[in-house]
């Protein structure tokens, strides 16, 4: 192999593996060698349920993957963040400012130094970071600080204070995962920077378990009717009106791949609405896939998304989907063309439109294999890594 043009170092400050640490993965796999030699920087060595953690992930692809040892908030700025509150509640711009200007000494100007060592040492062209403007405020400075350039790879609609606002606008190319993210950001106040749109995409040449063979593999009846939703278990996820509008849903199972804080008063939510004996906690899999195979219906609730990885496998699947109408959902569902859309948190409209495809075989059959048709044309990995692969050489200057 050639020696690579440019070195990337990849920065990823998450803190639990969900659907954006697999499309870091995926691209990441796939890039050009020949061009980009890439290293890693993470906070957090999670894994993958009981798998592998994201350091030896990458290891096996070459990939080397530093972890940065955590920081201990001194007692100064946990005291000083708790007076701020409390004396500055009625004036919110100000309580935010002196929170933040806390949080900036402590952790983001010396997580800011870290970084820029790293750069320097390793003569980085250029930092590339996973996350979003606000949880990555260190990187903008760090960057600054060794001379090299910056590209944003933002993967959800995010909150975005002035300071993010004012760092993203200074980012050399930022990547939207969907054209609602790209416009939630110039609504935002971040229009000072080329913005480029790279959807996300999945391995479409796959070929997902057969309908009953998945059914066989996870020992579930052939004839029941199932809806499953893949998500973290935390409020913004949607599980709680799923679990709600279940009860308007005779008949229906619905099985909850995944997990997280919320387990726990999601589920004595399903016992007081009668419907415990209805849903099925699968927690983490590794094989999302194949739940999916195995659904008639595949239902993501979320009151935002960036572009979700979920919808698209589900597609792959021939599954039709059932999400809420927000952004990331709506870049992906074809309203009654390869599935069904609801108004976020409506948990009747979520039932009426459940219970129409849990009645209409034929719909269903229809929305998935629509939904199969567009994963394929639109969504696959291939693009993804060649929109990415592009950025990178406008920034870089290369040529292919």
């Amino acid at each position: 192999m050639a020696a690579a043009t440019h070195k990337i170092l990849v920065l990823d400050t998450g803190k639990e593996w969900g659907g954006g640490t697999n499309s870091l993965l995926e691209l990441l796999k796939r890039l050009d060698r020949s061009r980009f030699a890439l290293q890693a920087l993470f906070y957090h060595n999670y894994r993958q349920g009981q798998g592998d953690t994201i350091q030896q992930v990458l290891q096996q692809w070459q990939v080397p993957c530093t972890i940065l040892p955590p920081l201990s908030q001194p007692l100064w700025a946990k005291l000083g963040k708790e007076i701020s509150r409390g004396l500055l509640t009625p004036f919110k711009t100000q309580r935010q400012h002196a929170v933040a200007a806390i949080e900036n000494r402590w952790r983001i100007q010396p997580r800011a130094q870290q970084i820029a060592t790293q750069l320097r040492q390793g003569g980085f062209a250029a930092l590339y970071m996973n996350n979003q403007p606000e949880s990555n405020l260190e990187g903008y400075f760090a960057a600054r600080l060794a001379g090299c350039a910056v590209i944003q790879h933002c993967r959800t609609r995010p909150m975005l204070s002035p300071a993010a606002i004012h760092a993203a606008n200074h980012a050399d190319a930022i990547i939207a995962v969907s054209p609602s993210v790209a416009t939630h950001l110039q609504q935002c106040g971040v229009q000072d920077v080329p913005m480029h749109v790279v959807m996300n995409g999945i391995d479409v040449q796959q070929i997902p378990p057969a309908y009953q063979t998945a059914r066989t593999a996870l020992g579930l009846p052939r004839d029941l009717p199932l809806t499953v939703t893949v998500a973290s278990l935390l409020p913004r996820k949607g599980v709680a009106e799923l679990i709600q509008a279940l009860a308007l849903v005779p008949e229906m199972v619905l099985a909850v791949v995944g997990d997280g804080p919320q387990k726990s008063e999601l589920q004595l939510l399903a016992k007081r609405s009668g419907v415990a004996e209805r849903v099925l906690w699968v927690g983490f899999s590794a094989t999302p896939l194949q739940w999916m195979a195995a659904a008639d219906i595949v239902a993501l609730a979320s009151a935002s998304e960036g572009l979700p990885r979920v919808l698209l496998e589900a597609m792959l699947c021939a599954r039709p989907v059932l999400a809420s109408a927000v952004s990331g959902s709506r870049d992906v569902v074809v309203e009654g063309e390869t599935g069904l859309l609801f108004p976020y948190q409506d948990t009747t409209a979520l039932a009426h439109a459940w219970q129409r495809l849990a009645e209409d075989y034929r719909l269903r059959q229809q929305l998935g294999q629509a939904g199969a048709v567009r994963v394929r044309q639109q969504f696959s990995i291939e693009q993804y890594v060649q929109g990415v692969e592009q950025v990178f050489d406008s920034v870089l200057g290369q040529t292919t």
